[in-house]
């Protein structure tokens, strides 16, 4: 990847800024996008390498033209897009508010779909290039009270495997990004209908091993070698293996248990 050409959405804290620190280590030249313009441009910075800072706010059509249309003036092109820029909403169906329904998909699924529509011409002409979309083991597995985020990130997960299908004749390449818990700072712009929900969150991240930097280096690790699936957490790789072989009753009887240790968990802390 030295003479690599990488945006990321969402560059600026937790693991956007992880990869983009990941690949920059590697010699790549990357932009940073963001809607915090003074995070930004202090990743930007210290990554050094030419790295820059452009606002992209995933939910405008505009800011992701402007993106293209900078990086192709300044480098000619780009290689790699990490569709990364993500928020979470916890709740009860019954209890998530439409609004909150229309915020999550905007971001989560529609800011995905955006990164993959304006650049996929980019790479269509280059005949080359890779898209990086950050979904969630939400998207391969379906626990309770988290109908939004695990819908949206569903949805990433399918719409990478479409991709994948429809853009490898094209010499385009995609992966799609599945973590479990990892210590980021994804809660501080979480909307929960119950505060326990949002306790939970907070203490299975700050409990897990894996960090930002170790799942950053296995999305450098999928784009060097062309992995599809980026699955960093173990025991996720097995839930979802459950999920796949068990029958429908017993893997929900499963899930059922674990949010219910889930929740106790959240009433104890």
């Amino acid at each position: 990847m030295s003479s690599g050409r990488v945006f990321v959405t969402g560059g600026a804290s937790g693991l956007g800024r992880a990869i983009a620190e990941r690949f920059a280590r590697a010699g790549a030249r990357v932009c940073v996008g963001d809607v915090d313009e003074e995070a930004g441009n202090e990743v930007a910075a210290r990554l050094g390498g030419g790295a820059f800072f452009l606002r992209c706010d995933v939910t405008k059509d505009e800011d992701f033209e402007h993106a293209r249309d900078e990086l192709e003036a300044r480098w000619g092109g780009v290689d790699v897009v990490v569709n990364n820029a993500g928020v979470a909403q916890a709740g009860p169906i019954d209890a998530v508010p439409m609004d909150d329904w229309k915020w999550i998909v905007d971001i989560n699924l529609l800011g995905v779909v955006r990164g993959c529509r304006t650049f996929t011409p980019v790479f269509k002409r280059q005949r080359s290039g890779h898209l990086v979309n950050v979904a969630s083991m939400a998207g391969l597995l379906d626990v309770p009270f988290m109908s939004s985020y695990n819908a949206t990130k569903a949805a990433v997960v399918s719409l990478s495997e479409t991709l994948q299908n429809e853009l490898e004749e094209e010499g385009i390449r995609v992966s799609v990004v599945c973590p479990s818990f990892f210590k980021t700072n994804i809660a501080a712009s979480m909307r929960a209908t119950d505060p326990g929900l949002r306790a939970a969150t907070e203490r299975f991240l700050s409990r897990s091993p894996l960090t930002a930097e170790d799942v950053a280096n296995d999305v450098y690790e999928a784009v060097e070698h062309g992995r599809f699936y980026v699955l960093s957490h173990k025991d996720g790789r097995a839930a979802w293996m459950l999920k796949r072989l068990l029958p429908r009753r017993m893997y929900a009887a499963v899930l059922r248990k674990q949010t219910r240790a889930m929740r106790r968990a959240a009433g104890a802390g």
